[in-house]
């Protein structure tokens, strides 16, 4: 596949890398764009934010299932979109895992919970950014969302997900395997699916029909508001991530479902 027919469809300037791990090493099986221009990753935010709480919970600092919301939410709870608390601080809620509301207030909310009034900037540099890595990625926003950094970086991103680097590969199972599976619930730009898998962070595929295409269920990632996408699968050490410079939009609804597909096959060829 030629770089730019790795991109058809997409407007503006993309940045992809299609990678597979063999042994624990980084395969680039394809890339394509500026991979060091930093760019917001928006909602893709939320995958640092879940390794994170990870490295939290395997120190022995805090737990998954401490509480941290009203109603008697726990941090778990909050992660996993499944704490009833609407989209944004105010919004109507619901009874604590009876609905899967994305929010991310609830996202806020979990990172406040154990940093007090501490910087989340600082916290995200020292469990995730400077270890990794990262060298240009940083937040510049609520938690939930404000994380801006290079093609390149959500590359290595990736890679502490798949190999995993930082956490232990039984925190990482945890944090990708589906939380309170039966709750129905939205993603953003996608509709309603029921059950509407979601792990602590990352969204899990499921049977669900959407921008993850033609990956198995076990799959997991996020897409943000920015067009960057973060999609990976740990059984097949295989991802593909994305910055974009057009945000999404009724594009992105239209195409990642196949491009995604394509990009898997490419991966495992």
């Amino acid at each position: 596949m030629s770089t730019n027919s790795l991109v058809d469809g997409w407007p503006g300037a993309p940045a992809v890398v299609v990678l597979k791990l063999d042994g624990g090493v980084v395969h680039r099986v394809a890339q394509v764009g500026d991979l060091d221009e930093v760019r917001p990753w928006a909602s893709v935010s939320k995958v640092t934010v879940s390794l994170a709480f990870g490295i939290e919970s395997d120190w022995d600092l805090h737990k998954f299932d401490e509480p941290a919301g009203p109603r008697g939410a726990t941090i778990a709870n909050l992660l996993s979109h499944s704490s009833g608390l609407g989209l944004e601080e105010g919004d109507a809620v619901v009874d604590v895992a009876t609905k899967r509301i994305y929010s991310n207030y609830g996202v806020d909310l979990a990172t406040r919970a154990i940093l007090g009034e501490h910087s989340a900037q600082n916290w995200l540099a020292q469990r995730l950014f400077t270890p990794f890595g990262m060298n240009t990625t940083r937040l510049e926003g609520r938690p939930s969302s404000g994380v801006v950094g290079s093609t390149n970086d959500l590359v290595r991103l990736a890679v502490a997900w798949l190999r995993p680097d930082g956490i232990s590969k039984e925190t990482r199972n945890y944090l990708i395997a589906p939380y309170a599976p039966q709750l129905s619930g939205i993603v953003p730009g996608f509709g309603r699916f029921s059950p509407c898998p979601w792990g602590l962070g990352p969204e899990v595929q499921g049977e669900k029909h959407h921008w993850m295409g033609d990956w198995p269920a076990a799959s997991f990632g996020h897409f943000g508001q920015s067009g960057a996408l973060f999609l990976l699968n740990a059984d097949e050490q295989i991802a593909v991530v994305a910055t974009s410079t057009e945000p999404f939009g009724a594009w992105a609804v239209k195409l990642w479902p196949e491009w995604t597909s394509a990009m898997r096959q490419l991966a495992l060829a």
